[in-house]
Order: structure tokens, then sequence, then C-alpha cells
């Protein structure tokens, strides 16, 4: 049942911002690094091995420009540094510092609190099944057509 009329793509964008508003909000109340919905999207698709701005930016799905942008404002905060990539004399990863590490812990911690909040909010076992929704194998992209098939 809709109760709202919203489709889901747009009910999916304000769960994120949901998430993001929270985080941002939490972290700023604790004194960290104010980081934009960008550099809060860089941060969390990043790994330990790090990764390079084409990497980032496709994983993203943004252009090479914003992801230059968002890794050189994290840089400047002292979260991101790059460094020599061990496969490539003219590609540089971009890491996490250990700085950048501790506030990745921080926010994981405060997105476990979040998502203990949400289940209070909502039901335990309703965001279980969203989690499993999201988590399943939804394939490739559908071609669909004018009439829908």
């Amino acid at each position: 049942m809709h109760t709202t009329g919203h489709n889901l793509p747009r009910l999916l964008g304000q769960a994120r911002h949901w998430f993001e508003e929270a985080l941002t909000e939490t972290l700023r109340r604790r004194g960290q690094t104010p980081v934009s919905p960008t550099q809060l999207q860089l941060f969390s698709v990043l790994d330990e091995q790090g990764a390079t701005i084409s990497e980032l930016a496709q994983w993203m799905g943004v252009t090479r420009q914003t992801t230059h942008q968002a890794v050189h404002g994290l840089m400047e905060a002292g979260l991101l540094e790059r460094s020599a990539h061990p496969e490539s004399a003219r590609r540089r990863l971009v890491r996490r510092t250990p700085l950048g590490r501790r506030l990745h812990r921080e926010a994981e911690a405060v997105l476990e609190e979040l998502e203990r909040e949400l289940a209070r909010r909502i039901g335990s076992d309703t965001v279980e099944q969203l989690r499993a929704a999201l988590e399943s194998s939804w394939g490739e992209p559908p071609n669909v057509d004018e009439s829908g098939n």
C-alpha cells in the first residue's frame, strides 16, 4: 500500500537524506569537520586499499570533476591523502589519513546508532526487510520501452 504516492526512487532519496542529515548533524555537534553530502558519499565508498579519482567517480556515479573537488576538500581538512599507485607511476591513490580513519570509524558507529533508532521508530522487522530487499541482487538495470515491457 502506497501512503505518500511518491515513487520509489524519491522515497529512497528521502531515506538517504534522513541518514545523511542525521549523520552530519551528529558529527557537527561532536566537533568533527563538516563535510558535504558528496564528500560523505565519497568517504563511504572509499575502502582501505584506496582508489583513484576515476574509480571513485564511477562508484559514486558522478563526474571526475565533482570527485576531484570532493577529494580536494577532504584533503584540505586532513581526512584524505594521495599516494603513489603500486601499479602505475602515472596514477595516484586516494586514501584516508589516520584522522580520516578515526572519523570513518566514528561515522560508522553513528550510522549503527541511527539504524537502531530507525528500528525503534518503524520496527526491527521492517528494517530487516528493507535491508534484505536492498541487499538482494536486482540484476542489470532494465531497458524498459515505451509500452512498459
